[in-house]
């Protein structure tokens, strides 16, 4: 007897390839055809993404080439809040450009494209996979300005992806910070101090937050407090793209 798991696989085997003949999906960065069915990005542009292969086992900064399995020095100076971080890339070109078009552009589709590179990332990982996905909060007054949030768009993906809960309800921004583009380590601290709050505890639970970008990490530390205030025992970092300290 075939079981519904192996029947659900080959209804999607089948349902993936009559959506390859009936539409052809096209590359967000060159306007070429697809990799795949359902993939926006060729095979020739997802290899010029800059991977982040060389990275601190805690918050994912980059490192030098063949550094292995390395704790960076801020680190070992001052363990983050948080406990471990997955991010994909490094930030910089092309990732940039499709990260600007998901967070500032309208786009979307950058954002399918990005969640299904870092589901893959993290299923390669063989992480334990958090009990709920939660996404970094805008403001309210951020939110009507934009329409969205990218970071719940990427969490949305994600779930479909690996099959963990995204939960937008838990954290909420409860102060309307400036834009942490242009401050440096010390101000991002600084300006995030009391922005977020938790609705309702969560003992024991382990969570994953998910973003576009950590830039200093100072947005995912703030969360991680809060989040083990509430009773969260651990608490990941699942992001796109990581950029390198000046």
């Amino acid at each position: 007897m075939v079981d519904l798991r192996t029947r659900s696989g080959r209804l999607r085997s089948v349902i993936d390839r009559c959506l390859g003949l009936a539409w052809r999906p096209t590359c967000l960065l060159c306007a070429g055809r697809g990799s795949a069915p359902r993939t926006d990005l060729c095979a020739a542009c997802e290899a010029e993404l800059p991977e982040n292969l060389y990275s601190c086992r805690v918050c994912a900064q980059p490192l030098q080439p063949g550094t292995i399995d390395m704790t960076c020095g801020a680190c070992l100076k001052r363990r983050p809040s948080f406990d471990t971080a997955i991010c994909v890339y490094r930030y910089g070109y092309p990732v940039d450009h499709l990260v600007h078009s998901l967070k500032y552009g309208g786009a979307l589709a950058p954002g399918r494209v990005l969640a299904g590179l870092l589901a893959r990332r993290v299923a390669d990982a063989g992480v334990q996979f958090p009990s709920l996905l939660i996404p970094v909060p805008l403001s309210a007054s951020r939110f009507r300005r934009r329409g969205y949030n990218q970071a719940i768009e990427l969490a949305r993906h994600l779930r479909k992806h690996l099959g963990v809960a995204v939960c937008t309800d838990l954290v909420t921004r409860i102060r309307d910070t400036p834009e942490q583009a242009g401050l440096n380590r010390k101000q991002r601290r600084r300006n995030l101090r009391g922005a977020f709050a938790v609705s309702r505890r969560v003992p024991g639970a382990h969570v994953a937050i998910v973003d576009d970008v950590v830039t200093t990490g100072s947005t995912a530390n703030e969360l991680a407090k809060v989040l083990k205030r509430a009773g969260a025992t651990r608490v990941d970092v699942w992001a796109v793209a990581r950029a390198g300290r000046a």
